[in-house]
């Protein structure tokens, strides 16, 4: 084991060993960069990481983060703020500059300074290696979920039986876990982000593939196809995921029921 890294005891193994059915969490979780120029550690940080759910990317270089973070889509950064060629403390300043989404700084050194300077440049947190597993993993919800505040969204949506935790990327259909593929889980988020509104094809698609859009909607038909036979109570009759004939699709807002048991 690296010893940046402590483990909390059996529950982390159990909790984060993998996917399985009936896990609830998606095969597509948010994409964490990690930016540490020793490889042991982004080793480690890759199989918590991946273990709980979320995709990786990794750099070992300042001006490799910089690249990666240009060229594909990550969600959250991950930083060791000793680096090689950059001073993590300017790349954190840099990243800031075009984009809020969540820094999360590794380090050492746990003086005062080095704390305030970070969070003063504009990371969101700060933690000091060794750390346990249960902790980083409890401090990047908490991040993901001060992002979704300060945009002014909510971070879980709660519609009749259908429960969706942006955070935790959990979906909940009377009370039971549903797994869900990863375009799956992006077309439900996008629906959720505009929740009682209707969004035309192009709109969902455009949301969802970006520049890469399907040349015919069958793609598009096919998920919502998958994803009502996951969360309605009757596929054939939607009262969720409702049709706005030769328009799109609207996620209908509900009460929501008495809370049943949760099952597992």
């Amino acid at each position: 084991m690296h010893p940046c890294t402590r483990r909390g005891g059996a529950s982390d193994r159990q909790l984060y060993s993998g996917h399985s059915e009936n896990s609830g969490r998606m095969a597509g979780g948010p994409t964490i960069l990690v930016v540490d120029d020793e490889v042991a550690t982004r080793i480690a940080l890759r199989k918590l990481l991946m273990g709980a759910g979320y995709q990786f990317l990794e750099a070992g270089s300042g001006i490799e983060a910089l690249g990666r973070i240009s060229a594909q889509s990550c969600e959250m950064i991950v930083l060791d703020p000793v680096l090689a060629d950059i001073d993590g403390y300017d790349l954190v300043r840099a990243i800031r500059r075009q984009s809020l989404m969540p820094i999360i700084v590794l380090s050492t050194s746990d003086d005062e300074h080095s704390k305030v300077r970070a969070l003063d440049l504009g990371a969101d947190d700060y933690i000091t290696k060794p750390f346990a597993d249960q902790e980083l993993l409890a401090r990047l919800r908490t991040a993901f979920r001060h992002r979704f505040q300060a945009r002014g969204e909510q971070a879980r949506f709660v519609s009749g039986d259908l429960v969706v935790d942006l955070v935790r990327r959990e979906v909940r259909v009377r009370g039971r876990r549903v797994t869900l593929t990863r375009l799956e889980y992006k077309v439900l988020s996008v629906l959720v982000r505009y929740a009682g509104r209707v969004l035309t094809h192009r709109q969902l698609t455009r949301e969802v593939w970006g520049e890469d859009i399907p040349k015919t909607l069958q793609p598009l038909r096919v998920i919502i196809g998958g994803l009502r036979r996951k969360i309605e109570a009757n596929p054939a009759r939607p009262t969720c995921i409702v049709t706005e004939t030769r328009i799109g699709y609207r996620l209908s807002m509900r009460e929501r029921a008495a809370d049943p048991a949760v099952v597992g």
